[in-house]
């Protein structure tokens, strides 16, 4: 099946109200091309999953700044004015979720889990709400996996099979969020001819990846 498509045909995969993921870390391996794009578009009313929103005007930042996103998973949003204000008035719903049990329980979704068991939080407002299961008189929070409808991944260079690899620090939520996703969408520098990567240098196999766009 031929993966490369060209970065105009993106709207055809969004729909208002559907649950996307952009990979990255403030703004670093975030899939810039791909976030210009949907604002191009008039989609509305997202759900987004990411551990950060950037700042105010810059990667993610851009899809918060044009009220893009109604429900957002994160981590942090310190950084960013923008997402602090709308979650104030009431227009951004937010859940607040550890880093490290962000990062697993999108992992539990591409690896087909019911859930990850975590001490992360008991005692405080994140146990709210959700089951505790004790194991060896010790109590845990079942944290659930979060399914995306589709992933935008940016990566260094792929081959024409979609196997990627990224530069650095960029892989970060990149990784887990290309299994967790119906589909998933990778932003990548370099498309080289299969067989031209290393096997042993390759971060996210093909099998996760639906479609490349060169930029």
């Amino acid at each position: 099946m031929e993966k490369i498509i060209s970065i105009d045909e993106i709207g055809k995969f969004l729909e208002d109200g559907m649950t996307i993921s952009i990979g990255g870390f403030m703004g670093c391996g975030n899939a810039h091309n791909i976030i210009e794009e949907i604002l191009k578009t008039d989609v509305k009313n997202l759900t987004l999953v990411a551990t950060d929103t950037a700042s105010d005007g810059y990667g993610i930042g851009k899809l918060i700044d044009e009220r893009r996103i109604k429900k957002l998973y994160a981590s942090h949003i310190g950084t960013n004015k923008q997402t602090q204000s709308q979650v104030i008035e009431g227009f951004l719903d937010i859940e607040l979720v550890p880093q490290g049990t962000l990062a697993e329980r999108i992992r539990a979704a591409a690896s087909g889990l019911g859930g990850v068991l975590t001490q992360t939080g008991l005692g405080t407002e994140v146990q709210e709400g959700k089951e505790l299961i004790n194991i060896d008189e010790k109590d845990y929070i079942l944290e659930k996996p979060i399914h995306l409808d589709v992933a935008f991944i940016k990566a260094k260079k792929a081959d024409k099979a979609g196997n990627l690899v990224y530069n650095g620090a960029t892989r970060n939520f990149n990784v887990p969020m290309a299994g967790a996703a119906k589909i998933s969408i990778a932003e990548v520098e370099e498309i080289v001819e299969n067989g031209e990567l290393d096997p042993n240098f390759i971060h996210t196999p093909f099998v996760y990846i639906n479609h490349i766009i060169k930029v």
